[in-house]
């Protein structure tokens, strides 16, 4: 739910007082981005978006009192939810896997470089899904760890796809957004979001790391 005059407001959650400060920095200076608020650990996240409805959280997983993903789970099933954009440093890679199962919008890296931090609030207030490059593929490798490559299985799916969407699929894998999508295949970010809406319908499901999963089984990455 972006706002009526097209300011981002955004609620940056982290236990650390310089990463967000730091974050604060980044996005701060964008005429379009709006921070809102901060909060210190979840408890606190609650009361703060809770107050201040804004359209992004900046969501840290590790915090006392109330941690990241139980905070996520609790806005995610409020009658008029955030999008929630997941930090990560990769130290936890269970705990991102079980933030995608509750429903959060997108992943980044703390030390994502600010253009890329800045398009991907954007991003998710637009309703595009994130996963930085990194983080795909360590949530990708981190799932599929646990479990035999379903290779033939996963073939048969993506046999599904035309041409095109198993070319949108692969990029998908890779952690591009759909702008990235759009610039790589010379089409339009409409396009973009037309092909994944069919990936997502052929292959059952409405998750980008799943589909990331399927390519990397058929072994196409």
């Amino acid at each position: 739910m972006t706002s009526a005059a097209a300011v981002i407001r955004v609620v940056i959650v982290d236990d650390d007082p310089m990463v967000r400060t730091g974050l604060r920095l980044i996005l701060g200076g964008e005429p379009d981005l709006d921070i809102v608020g901060e909060a210190g650990d979840g408890r606190q996240a609650m009361a703060v978006v809770r107050d201040l409805a804004p359209d992004v959280v900046l969501m840290d997983i590790r915090m006392p009192r109330q941690d990241g993903l139980t905070t996520t789970e609790r806005l995610l099933a409020s009658s008029s939810p955030p999008r929630v954009l997941v930090l990560t440093t990769f130290d936890a890679d269970d705990l991102v896997l079980r933030a995608l199962q509750l429903g959060a919008h997108g992943f980044l890296l703390k030390d994502t470089p600010p253009p890329r931090m800045i398009a991907a609030v954007r991003a998710v207030a637009q309703g595009e899904p994130v996963l930085s490059p990194s983080v795909a593929q360590q949530v990708i490798a981190a799932a599929t760890g646990r479990y035999e490559p379903h290779r033939p299985q996963a073939a048969r799916e993506l046999a599904r796809l035309t041409e095109r969407e198993r070319e949108v699929a692969i990029e998908v894998a890779k952690g591009s957004s759909n702008t990235e999508i759009a610039a790589a295949l010379s089409v339009s970010v409409a396009t973009v979001k037309a092909n994944i809406t069919r990936i997502f319908t052929k292959l059952g499901t409405d998750n980008r790391v799943h589909v990331a999963m399927k390519v990397r089984d058929a072994g196409l990455l």
